[in-house]
């Protein structure tokens, strides 16, 4: 039984290129240079999830080809991450609701924000339907036949959750992470990690702080993600990368 994971988003908050921009990343010819909002879908038999559902998730799909969504895990509540949701109509539309699992916290930012979603009276019947599930640390949740273990860290001051499901787990917005929470991530064969940029960044890991965590946790392989154009050119940050470490990109797709 193996997992398979595709890149939806390997960009930052504002995607590559960015608006306006005139930086040679931006103007880059490689496709691998142009990275959507950061987003990973995972499926294995029968099942599939979307790990956050950004501003670019409709572009995602019709890329992808997904053809349907058994969960939505949330890593927190930031625009890039959950702005979205409304473009899951299709596979409500198709299937029904959709099981969606966040942080309390983050829960009630979705209903600040999307309220017509989760309206109870009246609701208008194009709008999309979700069924809140509360993730909690320290209490892994089932879905299909796998067991999810949630990863507690922070985002600056924000906490975020990342997953483990297996041999696999993606973290991305993380900036610390507690040594208990770094336990949970023992044997990880595949890792997906941020690195945003050469430079330190207030709340986000940089590039020495990401290759620091991966020796650590020491995985077989691992993925770097959420890339800001500042950080360069695709194929002249994987040259100067360790061997078991790879900057991903849209539309990868790795077998585990």
């Amino acid at each position: 039984m193996h997992l398979k994971i595709y890149f939806l988003g390997t960009g930052t908050s504002q995607g590559i290129p960015v608006i306006g921009s005139q930086s040679p990343v931006s103007q880059s010819l490689d496709p691998k240079d142009n990275r959507l909002r950061v987003s990973v879908w995972i499926h294995w038999n029968t099942f599939s999830i979307v790990i956050d559902c950004g501003p670019d998730f409709r572009q995602q799909m019709l890329a992808s080809k997904c053809q349907h969504i058994d969960a939505i895990l949330y890593t927190h509540e930031h625009a890039d991450h959950t702005a979205g949701l409304d473009d899951i109509r299709p596979f409500n539309f198709k299937q029904g609701e959709i099981p969606i699992f966040a942080h309390q916290r983050v829960i009630e930012n979705l209903k600040k924000r999307f309220e017509y979603v989760f309206e109870t009276q009246n609701k208008y019947p194009g709008a999309p339907t979700v069924r809140t599930i509360e993730v909690r640390n320290n209490f892994s949740f089932e879905i299909g036949d796998k067991s999810i273990t949630p990863i507690n860290a922070y985002h600056g001051s924000l906490q975020v959750f990342g997953y483990r499901i297996e041999n696999f787990a993606y973290l991305t917005d993380v900036k610390t992470i507690e040594k208990s929470e770094m336990e949970k991530l023992n044997g990880v064969e595949v890792l997906v990690i941020n690195a945003l940029r050469e430079e330190r960044h207030a709340t986000h890991f940089n590039l020495q702080e990401a290759l620091e965590f991966i020796a650590l946790i020491k995985p077989k392989k691992t993925y770097l993600t959420h890339i800001s154009q500042t950080f360069g050119f695709h194929q002249d940050i994987q040259k100067r990368l360790p061997p078991n470490v790879f900057l991903a990109y849209d539309n990868l797709q790795i077998t585990i």
